[in-house]
């Protein structure tokens, strides 16, 4: 499609306003909330539903705490009874307690000194601290230990706080690590996202399962940017996206009721449930899931979800790699501007509302899909923005089009939808400039259909019923030239002049204007038929159709529109449909036409004929709308052939025989004539052959 620079400048900006106003939207934050809902959804139905495996969550849940009420063991429990638990999990790589004991025992110091024995002995421990933005004085061992834990190298990171709240001393002293536990959910209450590190006093504190990773050597600091196993760890601001897996059960869960009868049965000699070695090698991770014990944090997946749920989905995806990279700011910008841009360049080029509503449609699919399909691939591309810009595009390049445009589409649509297919009208909408005063030159087929004898019928019959006969037979043949995407040019009395080619040219114009030609042959029947009921006198019809040159546009005057074809090739068409009086036949064509219908349509040719006011002869064909048609055809040609071959007297005979099958058969009858003419006068000329009409 070619654009005029009005069109462009049109499109340009109207799409700069649209994403003017989708940008300034999306700047302010309004949309913010709603991308949230959509990282959700985007969790919940494209995330994996289970981790590959390494993670167990240990859970002191209902059933643990009733358990223990049972063995009259009230709850917060003595912590002594972690010790068999730390004890089973010996083999694991790392236990994370994501549980803070910041007062001694109630129980005494022998239980504080038991469960830091097991604890040391485990020798895999991690504890967790309390990062506080509060200020407040800090006991010296204290700082010592949240040096202890610090990373060596300094992460950027906007996140500063003043103290920290920690385990006991002798719980410190005995772990192997910890890191910080403390976060913050997102504006709606959701824990999206979590910080890796924090800054402490001039120091770098790691997230809770951080510490570990990088103790393991998994990761590294490395240009002020944190890497696991060599690959950089995306971060969105200071926090990493968390990919929750979808499932119900996405960590092997376990109740530490049943942990501990494990572990009684194994020291008693018999087979645990769980044996020992289940976690060798794994992560354990040990945190409180009873609704009552308050560490409920709802998460992309759930609403209802826990802190411990929370920390195992940071270690799985940063130790498996499944993290979600958050696509730069100018991605979802760029996005926009081609969604501004499409929308408004489809709005203003295609005016119907069934393409606009599928455009939209399409357009919808595009900003959703994308994005959810990187989203799946672990890109995440904001999807709230490029439908805000769909949606204000199109809301701005609607009212616009039918602000601006209406009335010319309008217009257009009244002048033309009557006399044209449905399909070219859209073409002009879309192509305004076709129908401004002037003219193109168009490859065009022309088509002429008269109504033979009308004047003496006319003067036979009454108006009335000249006028109704008029009408139906016009009617008949105009919505056979529309099906078949004519545009019917004028009426003349009792004659259609209609066109193909023009404004829409496609490969078939020759086709459908035989098409057409044929099929108003066919309808005449059904015409008839209707006038004979009605006791109407009954009627034929002559086409003419030739394709070539011609002048195509509006050639009407600035009070009157006028959409027509002028030149050579219109006034040919015309003297083929009156050519068809001299054979006798109803429909004529030019080879011009006949050449480019692919032999779709049984024909026989009529010869060279030399219309008045040409000085070169044209071939012409009859197109024949006759059932079976073949056998005529055959024969025709073959008497045919012995007329051009100046066997004349061969030829008369085979007239005959062919008039004995065909009795009136117009061409027939001619040429056998003319045979019998030449055979007694034979031609001296080179152009013997050639008809010359007389007459228009």
């Amino acid at each position: 499609m070619i654009f005029t620079g009005a069109q462009l400048r049109k499109i340009v900006v109207l799409t700069i306003a649209a994403l003017a106003i989708s940008l300034g939207l999306f700047l302010s934050g309004v949309l913010s909330p709603f991308e949230l809902k959509v990282f959700d959804l985007f969790s919940r139905q494209l995330n994996p539903t289970r981790s590959a495996g390494g993670i167990v969550i240990v859970q002191i849940d209902q059933r643990s705490i009733d358990a223990m009420s049972g063995e009259n063991i009230t709850w917060p429990w003595p912590r002594q009874m972690y010790a068999p638990l730390l004890d089973y999990l010996s083999e694991a790589d790392a236990v994370f307690i994501d549980i803070l004991f910041t007062e001694p025992s109630s129980y005494g110091e022998e239980d504080d000194a038991v469960f830091a024995d097991a604890v040391k002995k485990a020798g895999n421990v991690y504890l967790p601290l309390f990062l506080s933005g509060n200020k407040r004085d800090m006991a010296a061992t204290e700082l010592a230990y949240m040096r202890r834990v610090s990373m060596p190298d300094v992460l950027s990171t906007r996140l500063v706080y003043e103290s920290a709240i920690t385990d006991i001393d002798k719980l410190r002293n005995a772990a192997r690590g910890a890191g910080n536990v403390m976060m913050k959910p997102d504006p709606d209450g959701v824990y999206r996202r979590v910080p890796l590190s924090f800054r402490f006093r001039g120091m770098t504190i790691p997230h809770f399962v951080l510490g570990y990773l990088l103790e393991k050597g998994r990761v590294a600091v490395r240009d002020g940017r944190l890497v696991v196993d060599d690959s950089r760890v995306p971060l969105m601001g200071d926090s990493l996206l968390l990919r929750y897996y979808s499932g119900e059960q996405p960590f092997p869960a376990i109740s530490a009721a049943t942990l501990f009868k494990a572990s009684l049965d194994s020291q008693a000699g018999k087979t645990p449930a769980i044996p020992k070695g289940y976690f060798k090698g794994k992560k354990v991770f040990i945190g409180l899931t009873a609704a009552g014990l308050y560490d409920m944090k709802p998460t992309s997946i759930s609403p209802v979800s826990t802190g411990v749920m929370v920390h195992a989905t940071t270690l799985d995806t940063l130790l498996h790699r499944q993290f979600i990279t958050p696509a730069p700011a100018l991605v979802p910008i760029v996005l926009m501007f081609i969604i501004s841009l499409a929308v408004c360049w489809f709005v203003l080029t295609h005016h119907t509302l069934g393409s606009n509503l599928s455009f939209f449609a399409v357009a919808s699919l595009f900003a959703v899909g994308l994005p959810a399909a990187l989203f799946r691939s672990g890109i995440y591309v904001q999807t709230v923005p490029m439908v805000s810009a769909l949606i204000v595009a199109m809301i701005s390049a609607v009212a616009y089009s039918y602000a601006t445009e209406g009335k010319e589409r309008r217009f257009v649509r009244r002048a033309f939808a009557q006399y044209m297919d449905e399909t070219i009208v859209q073409y002009l909408l879309k192509n305004p400039d076709l129908i401004k005063p002037g003219g193109q030159r168009r490859r065009v087929s022309v088509f002429f259909a008269d109504i033979a004898g009308f004047t003496t019928l006319a003067e036979k019959l009454p108006p009335e019923a000249t006028a109704r006969i008029l009408h139906t037979a016009l009617n008949a043949f105009s919505e056979v030239i529309i099906r078949n995407h004519g545009v019917i040019d004028k009426y003349i009395g009792d004659c259609i002049m209609a066109f193909w080619g023009a404004p829409l040219e496609t490969e078939h114009d020759e086709i459908n204007a035989c098409r057409a030609a044929v099929q108003c042959q066919e309808t005449l029947v059904e015409v008839n038929r209707g006038l004979a009921a009605e006791g109407l006198t009954e009627i034929a019809i002559r086409i003419g159709i030739h394709s070539g040159d011609a002048i195509v546009g509006n050639l009407g005057s600035d009070r009157l529109f006028d959409y027509t074809a002028i030149g050579d090739t219109v006034n040919l068409a015309s003297r083929l449909e009156s050519a068809n009086k001299h054979f006798k036949t109803r429909v004529m064509v030019s080879e011009e036409t006949f050449k480019r219908t692919e032999g779709l349509f049984p024909a026989r040719e009529l010869g060279l004929i030399e219309v008045k006011g040409k000085s070169q002869p044209i071939r012409i064909f009859e197109l024949m709308a006759a059932e079976n048609p073949a056998p005529l055809i055959v024969a025709y040609q073959r008497a045919y052939a012995l007329f051009l071959e100046k066997r004349w007297a061969e030829a008369a005979e085979a007239f005959d025989h062919f008039l004995d099958a065909y009795p009136g058969d117009g061409p027939a009858v001619y040429y056998k004539g003319w045979g019998e003419t030449l055979r007694e006068n034979p031609p001296l000329t080179n152009d013997w052959n050639v008809i010359k009409m007389t007459e228009k």
